[in-house]
C-alpha cells in the first residue's frame, strides 16, 4: 500500500513518499541537521510492481534491487513504461500492486525529481527558484547559504540574481539541478532531463550529473532515450520492454569514462540490439 506525503509544493520542485513499507517512515526533523551534514544514497528493493491506466497493463510485475549509491539508467521504447516507473518510485504516481521500499527511514527532501522541463518560477530570481527545493526549511536561517552552495555546486553561483528568461536552456537545467540537490537528496530521478539541449550543451550537463553524483553519493536513476548517454554516465543499464526488465546490463568500464570508446560503443550496440529486436516483435 502506498500513501502521499501532503506538502506544500507541486510535484515540479518536490517528489516525497511516505510509508513505502512499514519499515519506512517520515523521520522527525531532528535529523535535518544530520543529514545536511552528510547524504548517502538509499538502496531501493522493488517486489512484483504492476501499474495500469484504464486497460493498458503498462508495468507487469517488476522485480528490482538497486544497491545505495548506485547510478542506474532506464531504456526503452515510447510507452514501454520507463518514465511511469519513475513516477512510482519518486511517489507521483500510486501503485497498483507490489511494493517499493528502501532500506532506511524517509523524509520529503529524501527523494526528488528533475524533468525535462526545467519548469522555473517566471516571477522569481535564480537564487529563489533554487531555494524553493528546501520546501519547509526555505524560512530557515541558512536558506540563502545553502541555496548559494547548490548554485555553486552547478557553476552558476554567478547567476544568482538573474531572472529565468534571460538564461539558455542548459543554464535553467542547471538551475533546475540546484533546486533538487539543495536539500541534500538521498535519492535523484531523472526524467529525460537533457533530452531538449543541444549536443554539446548535452555533453556538458552529462559531466556535471556524474560529478555531483559522484560529491554527493545518492542513488540516480537516470530516465533517457539515448543509449550513448546511459553507457556514458550509469553503473547499470535497464531494457524495460513490454512492462518488464528485459535485460539488466552491467557497466563496469572505469571512470571518468571515455566517449566513443570501443568498449562503449560495444555495450551501445548491444543494448540497441535489444531495443530493435523488441520493435521488430510489434
Amino acid at each position: 500500500m502506498q500513501t502521499a506525503l501532503r506538502t506544500s509544493l507541486p510535484e515540479t520542485e518536490l517528489a516525497s513518499r511516505a510509508n513505502f513499507t512499514p519499515h519506512a517512515r517520515v523521520v522527525h526533523e531532528e535529523r535535518q541537521e544530520e543529514r545536511q551534514v552528510q547524504a548517502t544514497g538509499l538502496p531501493l528493493s522493488i517486489r512484483g510492481l504492476r501499474k495500469s491506466f484504464g486497460d493498458n497493463e503498462v508495468l507487469r510485475g517488476i522485480d528490482l534491487h538497486i544497491p545505495a549509491g548506485q547510478f542506474v539508467a532506464i531504456v526503452g521504447k515510447s510507452g514501454c513504461g520507463k518514465s511511469t516507473l519513475l513516477r512510482l518510485i519518486a511517489g507521483l504516481d500510486k501503485i497498483d500492486s507490489g511494493s517499493i521500499s528502501f532500506g532506511d527511514e524517509v523524509q520529503a527532501e529524501d527523494v526528488r525529481v528533475m524533468f525535462q522541463e526545467p519548469r522555473l518560477l517566471p516571477w522569481a530570481r535564480v537564487l529563489s527558484n533554487v531555494e524553493v527545493g528546501l520546501g519547509r526549511d526555505r524560512s530557515s536561517s541558512d536558506a540563502h547559504a545553502r541555496a548559494e552552495k547548490a548554485l555553486t555546486e552547478v557553476g552558476l553561483a554567478d547567476k544568482r540574481d538573474q531572472w529565468p528568461s534571460v538564461l539558455s536552456g542548459g543554464q535553467k537545467q542547471r538551475v533546475a539541478l540546484g533546486r533538487a540537490l539543495v536539500s541534500r537528496p538521498r535519492v535523484l530521478a531523472f526524467d529525460e532531463p537533457l533530452g531538449a539541449l543541444d549536443a554539446l550543451t548535452r555533453i556538458s550537463m552529462q559531466r556535471l550529473l556524474e560529478r555531483v553524483w559522484r560529491d554527493q553519493g545518492f542513488t540516480a536513476i537516470l530516465v533517457t532515450h539515448d543509449v550513448a548517454e546511459a553507457v556514458a554516465l550509469a553503473d547499470r543499464v535497464l531494457v524495460i520492454d513490454e512492462g518488464r526488465i528485459a535485460h539488466d546490463v552491467v557497466v563496469n568500464t572505469a571512470r571518468p569514462r571515455e566517449r566513443g570508446s570501443v568498449e562503449l560503443a560495444g555495450l551501445e550496440g548491444s543494448i540497441l540490439s535489444h531495443l530493435l529486436s523488441a520493435d521488430d516483435r510489434t
